[in-house]
């Protein structure tokens, strides 16, 4: 039988994907509180954790509110049964994507610092080249703008 957590949450999941049959939720207790494990259909990942993980945030806070009712402490975690079967969780791959960005923002630092030095020998030799350095590193500068804007 379902505890009132459990069943909570496979309401609110279940109304939110396209395969409802599939959705399940495991229940365990330890020092820290109660975990409520989600499992969904890899179809529905990705709507249980929505934009920028505004959905699955969304969902914590509703347990939490619950949690301050019934005197205890819910975490969820949403666990992901990729196409291999790893059942890796959306933690994990919240992990590789925050380190992939920072390879990215340090790839894009570079290229600013290598459009920062090409900038200044241009001035050295008046070249032609420094509107289309400029507009480039204004174009860098508004991608890491956005990188930054990210909640991750």
């Amino acid at each position: 039988m379902a505890t009132i957590d459990q069943q909570f949450v496979e309401y609110i999941v279940k109304t939110l994907v396209n395969n409802p049959d599939k959705v399940s939720v495991e229940r365990k207790i330890d020092e820290k509180g109660v975990l409520l494990s989600l499992t969904v259909d890899p179809e529905d990942v990705g709507r249980v954790i929505g934009k920028r993980g505004v959905t699955a945030q969304s969902i914590r806070m509703l347990l939490r509110a619950l949690g301050t009712k019934q005197d205890a402490r819910y975490n969820l975690k949403i666990v992901n049964t990729d196409e291999e079967g790893e059942g890796a969780s959306h933690e994990l791959k919240h992990e590789s994507h925050r380190e992939k960005e920072q390879s990215v923002e340090a790839s894009a630092n570079e290229n600013m610092e290598s459009d920062f030095e090409a900038e200044e020998s241009d001035e050295d030799y008046g070249g032609d080249e420094e509107a289309e350095t400029s507009e480039l590193a204004e174009k860098t500068r508004a991608e890491l703008a956005d990188l930054d804007d990210l909640d991750i």
